[in-house]
């Protein structure tokens, strides 16, 4: 019921503005909506949290925030309040004209009395069915030397490359991230929406080798160019392999706390074999939204 609902009210295109206590007239009194979630972590400066209640089948905002420290209360006109249907998180710019939600939804959940349980497998996506192959390769240059230096996501196992992440159709305002994890710096293998197609960067990616583009799925190869500490190329066995879900616009060049993917390649990989991936540290985020 919650996703059907939020979704008719995406269709009818989020026309209502923001609501604040300041610009209350109406001479109603307030109540207090209480968020307890579990999981966010800071945005910096330049995005915010923002709550969002669905009245009447448009949203009205209970306020923004920046600490991820919970609870937290907000006051909110009370008659507004106790109408609401539907509680949505979004994330924001924290200098915002525009009065209306961004894409970038990341939890939502219907009102049961005076409760909603809130999570983002309907308005982000649902990993309970993610999974992942990758293999250690480095076709984007002549030297076989270094094919522990590169990891794609495809699986050949058949002898033949096909898709190797089974992941579901991001919502709006979210892409995939890949990452390796060199000593706790994450480096990324490029942003992308479909696991079938190339990634973002493919053309663009300074880590790359000089002779091709790799195959058309997401993935990357560490040869050149490598971060200040690193040293490219390298070898990937022992390193952590990740898969993330990011917001786009991005908010952090760091991974987002949803990574519903994640392997430490082992001691004794051998470079193009299928391997499989785990579930990720964190594949749905939750919490409840309570009014009185």
């Amino acid at each position: 019921m919650m996703k059907k609902m939020f979704f008719a009210v995406l269709a009818i295109g989020f026309l209502a503005t923001s609501c604040s206590d300041d610009d209350d007239n109406s001479g109603n009194s307030n109540a207090e909506l209480t968020l307890n979630l579990t999981g966010l972590e800071p945005l910096g400066d330049d995005y915010v949290y923002e709550g969002w209640i669905i009245v009447d089948g448009a949203p009205v905002s209970t306020g923004t925030f920046s600490s991820v420290n919970f609870p937290q209360t907000f006051d909110v006109d009370a008659d507004q309040l106790n109408s609401a249907t539907t509680f949505v998180l979004s994330i924001e710019p924290a200098i915002d004209p525009d009065p209306a939600p961004a894409p970038t939804k990341l939890l939502a959940g219907d009102f049961t009395g005076v409760s909603a349980v809130v999570n983002s497998n309907g308005i982000v996506g649902d990993f309970s069915n993610a999974s992942g192959t990758y293999i250690l390769a480095t076709p984007t240059d002549m030297d076989n030397g270094n094919e522990d230096s590169g990891v794609w996501f495809l699986d050949n196992s058949s002898g033949s490359p096909v898709t190797g992440l089974t992941l579901p159709t991001l919502a709006d305002g979210w892409k995939y991230e890949g990452w390796v994890v060199f000593d706790g710096t994450p480096i990324s293998t490029g942003t992308f929406s479909d696991p079938s197609m190339a990634d973002d960067n493919a053309a663009s990616s300074i880590f790359k080798g000089d002779t091709g583009n790799g195959p058309g799925y997401p993935g990357e190869d560490y040869l050149q160019n490598a971060p200040t500490g690193l040293t490219f190329p390298t070898d990937l066995r022992g390193r952590t392999v990740v898969v993330s879900v990011e917001p786009y616009p991005d908010n952090s060049p760091a991974p987002f706390t949803l990574k519903p993917l994640a392997h430490m390649v082992p001691a004794g990989a051998a470079t193009h074999t299928a391997i499989s991936m785990g579930t990720g540290p964190v594949s749905t985020m939750s919490g409840t939204v309570s009014r009185n």
